[in-house]
């Protein structure tokens, strides 16, 4: 069989087809490195279409980075997909799902959120609109508030109306619309984010 063995080709060819089927006039450098990444993770180049993200969404989320802020994940598979190699600053990268219990009321993703250090962290939620919402709600109760969220749980109840509240808060937020999202997706994100390396 004849295929591309190399790998950094495959990545040049890879990133060129996205940035040539997808319409990203409307990002800005860094959105769009970040944007090609989703697209990267997921295969789905009409993607662009529904990411949104807060103006200083960008600018807080690489400074909390450069500074050795923590990355909090909503699930193991975020975590387990952060390329560490790629962090500026040897930055913890953080689940408490283990750690949480469940109350009868709320999931263990939700119950998670109230375990993470927030104070100036870049909050990656790529699974679980409860632990967007709890963290929602933590906030406007006056919790420590993150440097910026990165909010793309997929699924179909409760996913769009996380997204959509975190689009509606005052916090720096970077989203997909819609029911799309996932682990990937967030990964893709936070790793470009994590250094201007392609």
């Amino acid at each position: 069989m004849h295929y591309i063995r190399d790998g950094a080709e495959i990545y040049r060819r890879s990133f060129a087809m996205i940035r040539n089927e997808s319409d990203l006039a409307r990002f800005d450098p860094v959105l769009e490195r970040t944007v090609v990444r989703m697209i990267h993770a997921c295969g789905m180049t009409d993607l662009a279409a529904d990411v949104d993200a807060s103006p200083g969404f960008a600018a807080a989320a690489e400074t909390a980075l450069k500074n050795g802020k923590p990355i909090l994940c909503d699930t193991n598979m975020v975590a387990s997909g952060v390329t560490r190699s790629r962090l500026p600053a040897d930055n913890e990268v953080i689940c408490t799902l283990s750690e949480a219990r469940s109350d009868g009321t709320n999931t263990r993703t939700a119950l998670a959120v109230e375990l993470w250090p927030l104070e100036g962290a870049v909050a990656v939620i790529g699974n679980a609109p409860t632990a967007l919402f709890h963290l929602l709600d933590l906030v406007a109760n006056g919790a420590p508030r993150p440097a910026a969220v990165i909010g793309v749980p997929v699924g179909f109840i409760g996913a769009a109306e996380s997204k959509d509240a975190l689009a509606e808060s005052d916090l720096e937020y970077l989203v997909v619309r819609g029911r799309r999202g996932g682990s990937a997706i967030a990964c893709g994100a936070i790793n470009a984010l994590a250094s201007e390396a392609e």
